[in-house]
C-alpha cells in the first residue's frame, strides 16, 4: 500500500455538501427522527442473527442426512453476511444506536463472523471510506496479483480471464478472514500506527485477536466435533458456509465500486485529489436496485451506497429516504449519481468492468 497520504481539494465552490448535509439535518428534524436505528433495526437483528444461528443449533442437537447439514452450513452462510451487512456495519459506524455501549456490543458481533474490530474499522471507517477507490489506499480493491480491479494496478496475462474465475475466489473473503488476513492488516495497521480514533494499546489488541480466534474456532469447528459430528463434515460444512458468506459480501462491495461508471482518481504531483472528499464519492461509487424491497433489506441498505458513504454515521434504516435529497441536490448541482435500476443490470455491468481491466493496456 502507498504510505503517502493523498489528500482532497478544500475548495468546493458549488457547496454541495453545505447544502445537502443541511437539507439532511432538516429532513431529521421536520421528521423528528434519529439518524440513528430504530424498531426496525432491532427486529431485523433478530432476523438476521435467528438465521444465522437457528441453523448452526439445529446441527449440533438434531441427526440429519449430511446434505440437509450442508444446505443449514449454507443458510448460516447467507445469516452471517445478513449480520455483517446490517448489525455488525451499522454498530461499527456508530450508528445502530445514539448509546455507543450497544454500538460497541453489534460492532462486536464481527468476532462471531470471523473478523476483528479493529482491522475491520481501520481498513473499512479510514482507509475505505477516506480514500474510495484510489489505488494504493483503498484497501478494499487489493487482492494480491490474482485480482485486478484499477486501471492503475499491475497487469497479468491470467487477468484477462478474471471475470470467469473471480466469483470462485470472491467466496474466500470472510475465510481469509478467519485464517490469515487479521493477522496481517493487524501486523500493517499497528506498524503504521492506523486507527478509527486514539490508537489502542498493541499488546491489547494482539491479545483479543488471539483470545477472539480461540474461541471462534472453537465455536465453529471444535464444539461439533466435540459433540460427534465427524471431522470432515464439520470442516466442509464451515467451507460451505463461509463461502456462501464470502461471495455474498464480495458481490455487493464490487456492485458499489467496481463498475463501468464509478472512477479511480489518482493525487496529482502534489498528492492531492482533484475534488472535495463529498463530491469524490459520487465519482467513485454507485447505488444499485433501489427500488427492490428484499435487495434493500438484506444488503443493510448498501445497495444504497452513494448515501451510506456521504452519511456514513446514518443508520442504513433511513438511506431510501435520503436518497431522494441526495439524488435531486446532486442533480441540482450538475453531478453524477450513478445508479443501477436492478441488481442484475450491476452484476452485468461489475462483470463487464472485470473483462475490461483484464484487457493487456498496452493494446487497449
Amino acid at each position: 500500500m502507498n504510505t503517502t497520504i493523498p489528500t482532497f481539494s478544500k475548495q468546493d465552490s458549488l457547496k454541495f455538501f453545505r447544502t445537502l448535509n443541511s437539507r439532511v439535518n432538516n429532513y431529521f428534524k421536520e421528521n423528528n427522527l434519529q439518524k440513528t436505528g430504530n424498531w426496525k433495526l432491532h427486529l431485523k437483528a433478530i432476523v438476521m442473527f435467528s438465521i444465522f444461528l437457528t441453523p448452526y443449533f439445529l446441527i449440533l442437537t438434531l441427526d440429519m442426512p449430511f446434505w440437509v447439514m450442508l444446505l443449514l452450513s449454507i443458510v448460516i452462510g447467507v445469516g452471517m453476511a445478513g449480520v455483517g451487512m446490517n448489525v455488525m456495519h451499522d454498530g461499527n459506524h456508530g450508528s445502530y444506536s445514539n448509546k455507543s455501549w450497544i454500538n460497541k456490543f453489534m460492532g462486536g458481533s464481527i468476532y462471531i463472523l470471523a473478523g476483528n474490530v479493529y482491522n475491520w474499522q481501520v481498513q473499512h471507517n479510514v482507509l475505505h471510506h477516506t480514500y474510495t477507490n484510489i489505488h494504493g489506499h483503498d484497501e478494499d480493491l487489493e487482492a494480491g496479483r490474482i485480482m485486478r480491479f484499477t486501471p492503475q494496478a499491475e497487469w497479468r496475462r491470467f487477468h484477462k480471464f478474471q471475470h470467469y474465475y473471480s466469483v470462485f475466489l470472491y467466496g474466500l473473503l470472510t475465510f481469509n478472514w478467519a485464517i490469515t488476513t487479521d493477522f496481517q492488516q493487524m501486523r500493517r495497521y499497528m506498524k503504521r500506527k492506523l486507527s478509527y480514533g486514539e490508537f489502542p494499546n498493541p499488546v491489547a489488541q494482539w491479545t483479543t485477536l488471539i483470545i477472539t480466534k480461540i474461541i471462534y474456532f472453537s465455536i465453529w469447528l471444535v464444539v461439533p466435533m466435540v459433540l460427534g459430528i465427524t471431522w470432515w463434515k464439520v470442516l466442509l460444512g464451515f467451507l460451505v458456509m463461509h463461502y456462501t458468506a464470502g461471495v455474498i459480501l464480495s458481490i455487493v462491495f464490487q456492485l458499489a465500486h467496481v463498475v463501468e461508471d464509478t472512477s479511480n482518481p489518482e493525487p496529482n504531483e502534489y498528492g492531492e485529489i482533484e475534488n472535495t472528499w463529498a463530491i469524490h464519492q459520487l465519482f467513485t461509487t454507485a447505488n444499485f436496485a433501489p427500488k427492490n424491497w428484499l435487495v434493500n433489506y438484506f444488503t443493510g441498505g448498501l445497495n444504497h451506497q452513494i448515501e451510506h458513504h456521504i452519511f456514513p454515521n446514518i443508520s442504513h434504516v433511513h438511506y431510501d429516504k435520503i436518497a431522494k435529497i441526495v439524488k435531486e441536490t446532486a442533480q441540482e448541482f450538475n453531478l453524477p449519481y450513478y445508479e443501477f435500476k436492478t441488481m442484475r443490470s450491476a452484476v452485468a455491468a461489475h462483470f463487464k468492468h472485470l473483462k475490461e481491466l483484464g484487457q493487456n493496456p498496452q493494446l487497449a
